[in-house]
C-alpha cells in the first residue's frame, strides 16, 4: 500500500508505535509477550527453525498470549539460536543457545514465572552486555 500523504505516514507511524515501544523499551499497555527468533543463516544452521516451531507449539498448548516472530540476524552467531523476549513493562532480554530442548524451560521460566534463565541470557540491559 503506497503512502500518499504526510497524514497517512503519521497514521501508520502511530499505529505501529506500540510495537516499537515493546521491542525497544519493554513499554506496553497490553499484556502480550513477543519472542523474536533470530533466523539468519547461522541461526537456521544451529537449529533456530526447530526452536521457532517448538515455541509456537508450546505457547499455543499453554494458551499464552505470545507472539513468536521470525527476524533476521541478531548478531550473536556464536550463540545461535538466539531469541529476544519482550515482556510488557520490562526491558527486552536476549538469550543464546536456545535449542529446541530448552524451549519448554524458557517458556515456563521467562514467560510464565517472569524470571531470567541464568545460564542462557546474553543481554538483560541494552545499556550493558553481560557476555
Amino acid at each position: 500500500m503506497p503512502i500518499k500523504s504526510l497524514d497517512e505516514l503519521r497514521a501508520l507511524r502511530a499505529s505501529l508505535q506500540k510495537q516499537v515501544d515493546l521491542r525497544e523499551k519493554g513499554e506496553s499497555t497490553e499484556d502480550v509477550v513477543e519472542i523474536l527468533v533470530g533466523m539468519g543463516t547461522c541461526g537456521i544452521a544451529a537449529g533456530a527453525r526447530d526452536t521457532f516451531n517448538k515455541l509456537l507449539a508450546v505457547t499455543e498448548a499453554k494458551g499464552l498470549n505470545v507472539k513468536v516472530i521470525s527476524v533476521g540476524c541478531v548478531g550473536f552467531c556464536h550463540m545461535e539460536p538466539t531469541i529476544q523476549v519482550n515482556l510488557p513493562n520490562e526491558e527486552p532480554v536476549i538469550y543464546g543457545k536456545i535449542t529446541e530442548d530448552k524451549v519448554e524451560e524458557l517458556v515456563e521460566t521467562v514467560v510464565v514465572q517472569r524470571k531470567l534463565m541464568d545460564e542462557n541470557y546474553l543481554i538483560k540491559s541494552f545499556g550493558k552486555a553481560v557476555l
